[in-house]
């Protein structure tokens, strides 16, 4: 089963908390046991799973990217002006997988899955597939 999830980004850089829409694709599956595949088809976003009980640790990551990779260098050759976020997606990455138990996602205790925004704002396509076991 394959779902595209349509998700609106508020800024240039944002972490949207994705994990409610990804396990509503997981209860319309049905599937027991099996896996959840998240993928971002864009070059200028990722995914990621992170804590989601304290908002600080989102505003340090992006914090925290936006010192690794800053926004505006002098070295970047790429025309468009976007080189950071082209950078920090491929950072974060573009896909993620989870388990699936009894019908639920293996997150941990804190965990949430995010997508990650870097050149917004947008509407972001996320591709949801469910393998079931």
């Amino acid at each position: 089963m394959l779902r595209q999830l349509q998700i609106p980004t508020p800024s240039r850089d944002a972490m949207i908390d994705i994990t409610r829409e990804v396990a509503e694709v997981l209860a319309d599956s049905g599937a027991a046991d099996g896996v959840v595949t998240v993928y971002v088809p864009h070059t200028t976003a990722g995914v990621t799973i992170n804590e989601n009980a304290d908002p600080d640790v989102i505003h340090d990551v992006l914090a925290a990217l936006d010192k690794a990779v800053p926004w505006r260098q002098s070295f970047y050759r790429h025309s468009e002006g976007n080189s950071a976020a082209h950078v920090k997606s491929s950072m974060m990455g573009c896909s993620l997988m989870v388990p699936v138990v009894d019908g639920r996602m293996t997150l941990g205790t804190w965990q949430s899955i995010f997508l990650c925004e870097f050149d917004g704002p947008r509407t972001r396509k996320v591709l949801v597939t469910v393998i079931a076991d």
